[in-house]
């Protein structure tokens, strides 16, 4: 687990180095202003959807860019792209793996449906005086690939097997999401929050009322963000 965790910072912080440079070469000295703030989104969601079987939802890592804009005084628009998401459902029941298009194999396993998905979000960010912040607005997404999965370590191997249904699900999705939180280093540094997404289409289009539903935990590493010098100018 620690060597997985070192992996996935290394990569951040290797994704983040050259994302800087090529922001900087597409905004110029605009990301050097307290206007705008540019970093990497990542974290854990726990994502489900509506209108199954299944006993539970699905939990993944996700991974993506963000922008902060200044609107007014500590008004903000958080927008950017969802680059790594995968949402979905666990614990399929038989009536689900038959709908879902997947096969039922003879040993024992667990099936899950994945979907994986670009999300846009376009919210209303409040910033208050003690570096707390909540946010608000609509959120739009691609799906571009699906599939189930079956997972299983029988006879002491493990087996993963995938079934796609791409053809099963709609390629667009969008809802609202809500979220709250905590500016570190009185309000330089990283960010820690939790955001809740409710998808208003359907994710399946033979499905009425498959709306889909996550849960993020998030952490915002800023790249291209504002530093003040000791007179509160912008350097």
């Amino acid at each position: 687990m620690q060597k997985f965790l070192l992996i996935i910072a290394l990569i951040l912080f290797s994704v983040g180095a050259r994302s800087q440079i090529l922001i900087s070469v597409l905004f110029g000295d605009k990301l050097n202003s307290d206007a705008i703030e540019f970093g990497l989104e990542g974290g854990l969601n726990y994502s489900n959807i509506n209108g199954f079987d299944n006993d539970a939802g699905l939990a993944k890592f996700n991974l993506g860019y963000y922008f902060d804009i200044r609107m007014k005084n500590s008004l903000y628009f958080h927008t950017g792209l969802q680059c790594l998401f995968n949402m979905g459902m666990s614990k399929l029941s038989d009536k689900d793996i038959e709908f879902l298009d997947a096969t039922k194999l003879e040993f024992p396993g667990k099936y899950s449906q994945n979907i994986f998905v670009f999300y846009l979000p376009m919210l209303a960010q409040y910033r208050f005086k003690n570096y707390t912040y909540v946010e608000a607005g609509p959120q739009l997404g691609w799906m571009y690939s699906s599939y189930v999965q079956f997972k299983s370590d029988y006879n002491d191997r493990d087996v993963i097997i995938k079934d796609y249904n791409n053809s099963l699900t709609n390629w667009f999705d969008g809802g609202i999401a809500v979220g709250a939180g905590y500016k570190l280093l009185k309000g330089e540094g990283w960010s820690i929050g939790a955001r809740y997404y409710q998808g208003f289409t359907n994710v399946f289009k033979e499905v009425s009322g498959s709306r889909s539903n996550s849960i993020y935990l998030i952490c915002k590493i800023p790249i291209g963000a504002a530093k003040k010098n000791e007179k509160g100018q912008t350097n």
